[in-house]
């Protein structure tokens, strides 16, 4: 059984991963005697595409607790719009709310 990628965990470790780019990046330029400053403005900069090339399966993983999380939402958001219309979403009820919202429909006057 696979269990989804926790969301904080994965975007802690692609966080700390991007850092440690910039640093060696950083610690590169300031070994061929760049000023510090500029060579950590270099290393952000840098730290973009690199991590684009470097953390492909990293950022993967984050993509996928972020999809997880984002389902998870939707489905919290949707029985709370259900609780609100006064639907009851057991068996059949998502077909009877569409069923209602389809007959409410027929009767409203065309707007102008």
């Amino acid at each position: 059984m696979t269990s989804a990628p926790s969301l904080v965990g994965t975007l802690l470790a692609y966080a700390l991963a991007r850092l440690c780019i910039v640093a060696a990046v950083a610690g590169l330029l300031v070994l061929a005697d760049v000023p510090l400053l500029l060579a950590v403005l270099i290393g952000v900069i840098a730290a973009l595409p690199l991590s684009m090339l470097l953390l492909r399966g990293l950022r993967k993983r984050l993509d996928a607790a972020l999809a997880v999380v984002r389902e998870r939402r939707a489905a919290q958001r949707e029985v709370l719009r259900a609780r609100l219309r006064g639907d009851d979403l057991e068996e059949g009820g998502r077909e009877e709310a569409a069923e209602r919202q389809a007959d409410a429909g027929e009767h409203r006057p065309a707007q102008q």
